[in-house]
């Protein structure tokens, strides 16, 4: 098994898609959100290092494969300000290359490198925020890789959620360069990636919870714009939005990004109307639009916080697509008996 250590963690969705495929053991994770740490305590047994990174050291952390991070996307994202390296936030991707350093002077630098964050990353500043963190890396000795995948495109479940990837092998910066009978991760991964669509969906109504769901999740007279609600929210197969003043209609059968911002306010959380009437998603249905179906949820006195949750996660099943594509490509470098047809 090849081993996963994760950063920017958040409740473990990139972690989970590496374990689902069963090659991967993660081995431990960092996350500085206190809230998001209590919910990713409840569903992963391995350490967590509750803490910001600038306070992370290499010394301190078991030596891995993979090296992930969804890091923070609010400094690159169209809903944010779009200030990219110039926002504090936007700078957490040089403490990543910082403790890969550190990894490489201790003598174990991880054989990958798996980096997430929003669709707009890859065309943020014209293109010049993809072309330092491209450098940046390919400095290190890494190949990149990047992609930006929907979740509805290759996987069943029904959500148009649009993330850059990239993925990145060790000492293979010129790996399409490199003597072809040596073998290289990359020779199999371009074949790979992205995935493959697939061509079957599940209904939004497969999504939605077979238990009752508590009262105060269906709109009803209390709201004073519960009658154009009503109004415009009238079919079961597909989902709709309160955007402040007028209610907009998503794509039929599919949901639509879940945003970190949900737990700000209601007119950021989908709503669909099943046999009880007009409601919101809860959280936990929005963790399983996110391919976390049975995510145990702390109490944290309200729903904000795990609406957040839900929208700031990775969908976990195309985490798990990729992983598998990563996890090829290691054995094909590594492991003599493992042949692949390349291109």
């Amino acid at each position: 098994m090849y081993t996963v250590g994760g950063l920017f963690s958040g409740v473990g969705g990139i972690e989970l898609g590496f374990e689902r495929t069963g090659k991967f053991r993660v081995l431990w994770a960092n996350e500085n959100d206190k809230y998001a740490c209590e919910t990713y305590r409840e569903n992963h047994d391995h350490r967590l290092f509750e803490k910001s990174i600038y306070d992370l050291k290499a010394s301190e952390l078991q030596p891995v494969d993979v090296l992930t991070g969804g890091f923070p996307c609010q400094a690159f994202s169209i809903a944010g300000y779009r200030k990219g390296f110039q926002d504090e936030r936007g700078e957490l991707f040089f403490e990543i290359m910082r403790l890969v350093d550190e990894f490489e002077e201790i003598g174990h630098k991880p054989k990958v490198l798996f980096l997430e964050n929003v669709k707009n990353f890859s065309t943020h500043d014209n293109g010049k925020t993809i072309k330092v963190v491209e450098k940046e890396i390919r400095k290190r000795g890494y190949s990149f890789f990047v992609e930006v995948i929907n979740t509805s495109e290759v996987t069943d479940i029904p959500q148009n959620r649009e993330r850059t990837f990239m993925v990145c092998f060790k000492d293979e910066n010129r790996w399409n360069e490199l003597i072809k009978d040596e073998k290289n991760a990359g020779d199999v991964f371009q074949d790979l990636f992205p995935p493959k669509k697939c061509k079957s969906k599940k209904h939004i109504q497969e999504m939605l919870s077979n238990e009752k769901v508590d009262d105060r999740f269906y709109y009803d007279d209390r709201y004073k714009m519960f009658n154009q609600i009503k109004e415009a929210v009238t079919s079961p197969d597909t989902t709709y939005q309160w955007r402040r003043k007028y209610v907009r209609k998503n794509k039929s059968n599919e949901f639509p990004t879940l945003t970190a911002n949900m737990g700000t306010g209601g007119h950021n959380v989908p709503l669909i109307k099943d046999k009880s009437g007009i409601r919101k998603l809860t959280p936990k249905e929005c963790f399983r639009v996110q391919g976390f179906p049975e995510i145990k949820l702390p109490d944290l006195r309200g729903d904000a916080q795990l609406y957040k949750q839900a929208g700031n996660m990775v969908t976990v099943d195309v985490i798990q697509l990729i992983a598998e594509s990563i996890g090829k490509s290691l054995d094909y470098k590594f492991q003599d008996n493992v042949e692949y047809q390349v291109a």
